[in-house]
């Protein structure tokens, strides 16, 4: 199995929201994030500005992952792996890669909000790769996570790299 990473491009943004309401967890549906004015208008509008940044895992022509963050909060906004491709080690590529982005471009403190549910995968998953509670938590119960602004990545991601 080859896949593929790369910045998403304003073609992917329909797959993306697709495959946002398939996720085995936390599954938005495009309805669900129209209500909270995330449509792929406003995505598309984000990404083409700079204020979002976004990476992509293809398995052939199909979007199998994707995860984007916010440049000017250096939020991490969503992390979503198809359940078919779970346990690969896409979701940690793709987020590594935003990171990086968002590092790039300036961003000295990464946070995103995530359960605080130890049953749910997203709380091991994230405290695994050095993201730690501030003791603050958002208006939907989810605590707040960051990183320290000199915690290293674990190793480079690079575009257009393969995973065999």
């Amino acid at each position: 199995m080859t896949l593929t990473f790369r910045e998403a491009r304003l073609g992917d943004i329909p797959a993306m929201f697709e495959l946002r309401g398939r996720t085995r967890e936390n599954p938005i549906s495009a309805g669900e994030l129209a209500v909270l004015d995330i449509t792929p208008e406003s995505t598309m509008t984000s990404i083409a500005s700079g204020r979002t940044c976004s990476w992509v895992c293809l398995h052939g022509a199909s979007l199998v992952g994707f995860a984007t963050g916010n440049h000017p909060s250096g939020e991490i906004l969503v992390v979503a792996v198809s359940p078919d491709f779970e346990g690969r080690g896409i979701g940690k590529k793709l987020l590594h890669s935003v990171m990086e982005s968002l590092q790039s471009r300036g961003c000295a403190r990464l946070w995103l909000a995530a359960s605080p549910d130890p049953g749910v995968r997203s709380y091991g998953f994230y405290r695994h790769l050095g993201w730690r509670p501030t003791g603050q938590t958002d208006a939907h119960g989810d605590e707040i996570l960051e990183r320290t602004p000199n915690h290293r990545l674990e190793r480079p991601v690079t575009p257009n790299s393969d995973v065999a």
